[in-house]
């Protein structure tokens, strides 16, 4: 080897150093070791900069809470990395001989627009100049009847978001129906939202630190969703040190570790799964008679000896985190999710014991990449690809009847995303991007007796081109982006321009406006062909949109706000327009006289949502009320009537305390009762068929739940924490009708169904941290 070479590797190899002074001419001398100590501080607020990676050739340290820290190395430079500040090296001759050295950071640009509000309910909840809400997991506070951090139970707590049936997989974001949300995991597009069928959700809460909700005015990279967009996320920062977690509650039991993999790599892996094939604890009872209010199966079970329910779920997620280098960065993500019904009937027929099993089957299959390049300081490229698979299976054996049923609902989608950011040297910011989509759907549906099996397959293509400009005032009391979205749909041959806008501007000192509006459309809805679909639990299936029967849903909303904040009072007040086009009858689920009609309608809804909130330093408070009229309108008799979805008026308060280590949460939810159809009185019947009063005419009683959250944490160790939850959901106990609808049974009486919400249902949870 060349002498340099041998110098340097006797280097590493040794504990010497070893340097050339002239030909011929070498020193050799003991390696010195140096011990450095510093604080790192934000140059703009001065605050101290916690969790910053502090690296040299041979060691590497994390900042702790007061942004100090120590690291013991032979090298004479040291590497500073933080997400959000601009990568620094320091010399060591900067560092004070007889004491710790203060370092500023400068703070990178980032594209995240403006927090113009800190905390909207509790800590960690903000909202952004965009419009849109950032949840913040890592630094939340404690909501009402939330045993964990949940995103899709919290981003309920916010206005003009509701569940008008308690549960995740029916989120109605300012009257629009689940399926016209655009739910995204790390940026895949998922087509499932909950486990037991909607109770919980999928999305494991400590992979998924921080949640965003757009009701309106979406960024032009965003497609899908006409009503709205949760979009949510795992951790972006590396972890330099193991840490993990073990947990158990009254559902399921669960373990989460975030493991670095060298300097500049981490990986992260989660998992959950139910606890009912060991115990049934009270939380698990009052879910699955929740399930299966309502339902074929509630009468099955009342009525017949030997029949049982299982419901079984577990969800696996994966995220691997890899820094190239200080330009390059690169992440991979994966879930898997499995939700299982098992309705088992045991019964005596011809003087012979019969077995029978009904089951349903839920799963996903969920696979993401994400590259990030900086290519210098005022261009930086995304490049993202997903693969998404989602699986809904049913077998019904139908033992009166003697006959087998099998249905099947399965999507396949794979997506491919182009971004790439401009900053000008006059502040402007310039987003533009290409995305690829392409989905398929599969229906299946297998009669045994008469024999009968159909199977459609159907794919769309969507291609989008994008641009948008944002742009802010010297002073930063105005921003704005406006952008354009161009899309071309193959199947349909359409094309579909979009524009999309947000406008914040700060007026005086405490005040703040916003505008929002865009224009939207998505190929993929949900339908119900029967009420009994899937066993009546999870009775819709995907679908394409064709041109014919189930066409383009495409949407056009505008909405305008004005927030006030000073000294810890908050008051806001937003007032929103949103017009759908392209819905079918058959994707509303009408239990009236319009549950079997194929038509093609549109909704309309407008409405305000209002909030005030006053925070003290351990005491939180807060009133929302929305109003919203929705409406209907389809070539039926009645050409206009109210949604299925309309809530007219809504009023949540909540309250939260904290002390110390105690966190302490109570509030209640009211709002009037949901549209439903009667009977006409003493006219119930007509030519063997129900004779409804106009659609939508008459309301339900109205809905009231009170709720209690409380959290403590303990430290065990200097390196292993406890958490300790609890939570019970609707206290009071209160019987909330959340559904009502009528049939003829085989006597030909009228039968009245009532479906009901969750009962007084009590949780709790153990987790060590380490």
């Amino acid at each position: 080897m060349p002498l340099k070479k041998v110098i340097k590797y006797l280097g590493k190899e040794t504990e010497l150093n070893y340097r050339i002074v002239s030909q011929g001419f070498i020193t050799i001398e003991p390696r010195k070791t140096f011990v450095f100590c510093g604080h790192l501080k934000d140059e703009l607020t001065k605050e101290p900069i916690i969790s910053a990676t502090i690296q040299s050739d041979d060691s590497a340290v994390i900042s702790d809470s007061l942004g100090y820290f120590k690291i013991k190395t032979i090298d004479r430079k040291l590497t500073i990395r933080h997400l959000g500040y601009k990568t620094t090296i320091i010399e060591t001759d900067f560092f004070n001989s007889d004491g710790c050295s203060t370092i500023y950071l400068d703070q990178q640009d980032e594209r995240l627009s403006e927090v113009v509000i800190m905390n909207l309910l509790t800590k960690g909840i903000n909202k952004k100049s965009d419009g849109s809400y950032l949840i913040d997991f890592s630094n939340f506070g404690i909501l009402p009847g939330l045993l964990e951090t949940d995103a899709l139970q919290t981003v309920q707590a916010l206005p003009g978001v509701q569940s008008i049936n308690e549960t995740v997989s029916n989120i109605n974001i300012r009257g629009g129906s689940n399926d016209q949300n655009l739910l995204l995991w790390d940026g895949i597009k998922m087509y499932q939202s909950g486990h037991f069928f909607g109770l919980i959700s999928i999305y494991n809460p400590f992979m998924t630190p921080y949640t965003r909700l757009i009701k309106n005015g979406s960024q032009v990279d965003y497609t899908d969703g006409v009503s709205g967009t949760i979009e949510m996320g795992t951790a972006r920062d590396l972890n330099d040190e193991f840490t993990g977690s073990l947990g158990l509650n009254f559902i399921s039991a669960y373990g989460f570790a975030d493991i670095p993999l060298g300097r500049r790599s981490s990986l992260q892996v989660a998992a959950r799964n139910s606890i009912s094939n060991l115990v049934k604890t009270p939380t698990y009872n009052s879910y699955a008679d929740r399930i299966i209010s309502g339902t074929d199966l509630q009468s099955n079970l009342q009525y017949q000896k030997g029949a049982d329910i299982e419901f079984d779920f577990y969800d696996a997620s994966l995220r691997w985190l890899w820094e190239i280098n200080d330009k390059n960065r690169l992440r991979i993500s994966f879930m898997n999710v499995r939700n299982e019904f098992d309705f088992k009937e045991d019964f005596v027929s011809d003087a012979t014991q019969n077995f029978r099993s009904s089951t349903l089957f839920q799963n996903s299959l969920s696979l993401g990449l994400h590259y990030k390049r900086n290519w210098s300081n005022s261009f930086t490229s995304e490049l993202q690809a997903y693969v998404t698979d989602y699986g809904l299976e049913a077998k019904n054996q139908d033992r009166i009847k003697d006959q087998l049923f099998m249905q099947e609902n399965h999507v396949l989608e794979t997506g491919l995303k182009f971004n790439g950011f401009y900053t000008m040297k006059n502040g402007l910011k310039l987003l533009t991007g290409y995305q690829f989509t392409q989905t398929q759907i599969t229906d299946f549906d297998f009669v045994d007796d008469p024999i009968y099996r159909l199977k459609v397959r159907e794919i769309i293509s969507t291609h989008g081109l994008y641009g948008q400009l944002h742009l802010e005032s010297q002073n930063n009391s105005a921003q704005i982006n406006i952008g354009f979205r161009f899309n071309y749909i193959d199947k349909l041959d359409t094309y579909r321009l979009e524009p999309r806008v947000s406008y914040n501007q700060k007026l005086f000192k405490h005040f703040t406006f916003e505008i929002l509006g865009e224009m939207k459309h998505q190929v993929t809805s949900q339908v119900i062909n029967f009420q009994s679909d899937f066993l009546g639990i999870e009775k819709r299936r995907w679908q394409l949109a064709n041109n014919s029967d189930i066409p383009l849903i495409k949407s056009r909303q505008a909405s305008a706000g004005l927030h006030y904040v000073k000294k810890g009072w908050l008051v806001s007040g937003e007032t929103y327009i949103k017009d759908v086009t392209g819905i079918t009858a058959q994707s509303q689920g009408f239990q009236n006289q319009y549950e079997f009609v194929k038509s093609i309608g549109s909704y309309n809804a407008y409405g305000i949502d209002f909030l005030i909130r006053k925070e003290w330093e351990k005491f939180n408070t807060w009133l929302s009320y929305s109003n919203m009229e929705n409406h209907y309108r389809f070539a039926f008799s009645e050409r206009s009537f109210p949604n299925n979805l309309e809530i007219y008026n809504a009023i949540t308060f909540g309250s939260s305390f904290k002390w110390n280590k105690l966190k302490l949460s109570a509030g209640f939810t009211w709002h009037s009762g949901k549209p439903t159809t009667l009977p006409i009185i003493r006219e119930e019947i007509v030519n063997g068929q129900v004779n409804y009063e106009p659609a939508n005419s008459s309301v339900l009683d109205e809905y009231f739940r009170t709720d209690l959250s409380a959290h403590y944490q303990m430290n065990l160790s200097e390196h292993v924490k406890a958490d300790l939850s609890f939570s019970i959901w609707n206290i009071s106990g209160h019987r909330n009708n959340i559904n009502k609808y009528y049939y003829i049974n085989d006597s030909g009486t009228l039968q009245e169904v009532n479906k009901y919400g969750l009962n007084t249902t009590p949780n709790f949870s153990f987790r060590l941290s380490f």
